[in-house]
């Protein structure tokens, strides 16, 4: 196994599928989402939907804005994990397309992906070994 790699063990648990609202952030939205399902970890199992513009982060730290209106969601992956204070982080990263089809991907930056007109999502509650369920 690679150096730095974590294994945890664990079992899947409850699904949730749920709109997001029209303006509501992509990221922030997932997180509440959890919060309202109890879920403390999820995973993201598939998303329809699109932002009204994107922001995505690059590799060097930095972020791209795409703009729209109606930039697509080709594809969205991602995570969301409780952390040590109780709050949950989301980790989501994905392939957008805008209104001229160009094509970005990257990671989704929080706080700054709104919602267009809705926005599906599943998501698939995550039960570590040893953690409280």
């Amino acid at each position: 196994m690679a150096e730095g790699t974590i294994v945890e063990s664990g079992r899947m648990g409850r699904v949730a599928y749920a709109r997001i609202a029209p303006n509501e952030d992509l990221v922030l939205g997932v997180e509440k989402l959890c919060l309202a399902e109890g879920f403390r970890n999820a995973f993201v199992r598939g998303a329809l939907g699109s932002l009204v513009d994107a922001c995505l982060g690059t590799q060097d730290g930095g972020s791209r804005q795409i703009c729209g209106p109606a930039v697509e969601i080709v594809s969205l992956a991602g995570e969301v994990r409780a952390q040590a204070d109780g709050s949950l982080c989301a980790a989501l990263s994905g392939v957008v397309a805008d209104p001229q089809g160009q094509v970005y991907g990257g990671p989704f930056v929080p706080g700054a992906n709104p919602i267009c007109m809705t926005f599906e999502v599943t998501l698939e509650e995550w039960l570590p070994d040893g953690a409280a369920a």
